[in-house]
This record gives C-alpha cells, sequence and structure tokens, in this order.
C-alpha cells in the first residue's frame, strides 16, 4: 500500500478501524499499521538515530566498490545481498546497522579515498611481485592501502595512478571510455614522417588494426602520442610495425592528470583541481 494511504489511515484511525474490520481475511491491528508507518518514514528519511540512510548504489559508490551505475548493474543482477537478502534497485541502507556483501565479500566504507600519481621509474613492475622483482608498491609509502589503475611494461617510466578508489578502474580501464593516455616515445635513429603518418592512420597490430591516433614530433628521433585504448605493449609493436624500435617510452598523461615535473620513483596525492577535472571528465 502507498505510503499517503498509510498516512491517511493512521490520522483517521476510525476510518481505518471501519475498513479494517470490513472482512475478517483483511483485518490489520491497527497498532501494527502504527509501527509499519513510522518505520517507514524512519526509513525514508535522510538520517536516523544511529546514523545515514542513503541509497545503496550511492553507498557503494562512496565505498569505492563501483560507480553508481556499475552498482544499479550488480543490484539487478542479483550479486549484492543487504542482511542476507537480495537487494532491490532504489534500496536504502543504513551504513552503520545493515550488512552489505558483494561477491561474498562484506563492503566497508572507507574513511577516506585517496589518489596519488607516481612516475615509475623503469625496471620496476606494476603487477604482483614475481621472483624477487619489486613491485611498483615497493616505491612508494602510503598508509593507506592503495594499488595501481592499469599498467606499464617493466621497461616503461611514467605517470600511474594510485588509489583505494574502486571506480577508477572500472572508468579508465574499460575499452568503451576511450580515455586518453600521451606518451613520449623516442626511437633509435630517425623516424621518417610516412611512419608517423602510417600509426596515426592505424597499423597491423597482432592481427588487428590500431584505433587512429594524434601523433606530434618533438625531435628527428622522438614523437608524443596519445591513445584511446590500451593494448599490451601497443606503442612498442606500433613501432615495430613501421620499421623501428623503441629507445625510451614514457607516459606523461592520463586524461587531465599530467606528470609533470616529478622525478622517477617520486609521487604526490592529487589536488583537488586534478580531482575536480578528472571526477567531472569520468562523471563520477
Amino acid at each position: 500500500m502507498g505510503f499517503k494511504i498509510i498516512f491517511e489511515w493512521i490520522e483517521d484511525c476510525s476510518s481505518f478501524q471501519k475498513i479494517a474490520s470490513s472482512s475478517e481475511s483483511e483485518k490489520i491491528n491497527f497498532k501494527t499499521l502504527q509501527d509499519i508507518y513510522f518505520q517507514t518514514y524512519k526509513t525514508m528519511n535522510s538520517t536516523n538515530e544511529t546514523g545515514e540512510v542513503i541509497r545503496l548504489q550511492k553507498y557503494m559508490s562512496q565505498a569505492g566498490v563501483c560507480s553508481r551505475r556499475k552498482a544499479e548493474e550488480y543490484i539487478t543482477r542479483g550479486l549484492v545481498m543487504v542482511n542476507g537478502e537480495k537487494a532491490t534497485l532504489g534500496q536504502s541502507v543504513n551504513p552503520e546497522l545493515d550488512e552489505i556483501i558483494i561477491n561474498d565479500k562484506v563492503v566497508e566504507e572507507r574513511s577516506e579515498l585517496v589518489y596519488y600519481k607516481l612516475n615509475k621509474p623503469r625496471d620496476i613492475i606494476t603487477t604482483c611481485k614475481q621472483d624477487g622483482e619489486s613491485s611498483i608498491l615497493d616505491v612508494v609509502d602510503i598508509p593507506e592501502r592503495v594499488f595501481p589503475i592499469g599498467r606499464l611494461d617493466k621497461e616503461t617510466t611514467g605517470l600511474i595512478l594510485l588509489t583505494n578508489d574502486g571506480r577508477l578502474s572500472n572508468y579508465l580501464m574499460h575499452p568503451r571510455y576511450e580515455h586518453e593516455k600521451e606518451y613520449s616515445v623516442e626511437v633509435y635513429g630517425r623516424i621518417e614522417d610516412n611512419a608517423l603518418e602510417d600509426m596515426q592512420r592505424g597499423v597491423m597490430v597482432l592481427g588487428k588494426m590500431t584505433k587512429p591516433a594524434e601523433i606530434s614530433r618533438l625531435s628527428s628521433g622522438k614523437f608524443a602520442i596519445i591513445l584511446t585504448e590500451g593494448r599490451n605493449r601497443q606503442i612498442r609493436r606500433m613501432v615495430e610495425a613501421v620499421g623501428h624500435t623503441v629507445k625510451r617510452l614514457k607516459r606523461i598523461r592520463i586524461e587531465n592528470i599530467l606528470l609533470g615535473d616529478l622525478e622517477e620513483g617520486e609521487y604526490k596525492a592529487l589536488n583537488k583541481t586534478e580531482l575536480d577535472g578528472l571526477f567531472k571528465k569520468l562523471g563520477i
């Protein structure tokens, strides 16, 4: 029954009692209905005595699990449980009272989401450690448990974002979003104009054409390239496809976030202007 109807029935006790007693099978205890009303009112309010009531998908986003849109998808697919029951789209929760589980993992609100940019040094891997190799997390000393977004191969230096916000991974790594990433590329010897033009139009890499890219020459053997896709070792393979070999490769931009003057191994928190610009571009 609608919220308005409950309210009107409670306001007009005599009418309600008459309706409730009109059919034995539909008889409802007035005290029970009062309890339902006040519980409903409490849930629909923005706050209660024990903490804030918030839309489930908004809470999942704020907790850094995923974007609101992705949260709605998880809820619709029945992957989210609230207090042992499947969540419903549009449901509100109280994070201090309710247990929210997705894929068998309890969702816990992070006290603070953090965002850093790092200039990854050469010979550092961005994935899990293997056989004693140094990982990107060995380079930083950040109190929060962060993870890198995306990857750069071992020989490549430059910009990597570190965060504990799971939403960014979805937005920056999913191919459908086509976010810009800019690189500085140096090859051995001089690279011809026609080679740059070929890469700009697209070249065959592992049996598939690369998407058109923006390329500008920086010197005889150096150029900048902007990609909107992120295939494995893509730039190195593109350069090889036009008859050259990469000497140095550095990522210098992800969307509006610039590497700037960070030295290799240096990192710092993103400032408000960087974050606001990034979130605006990503629609978060």
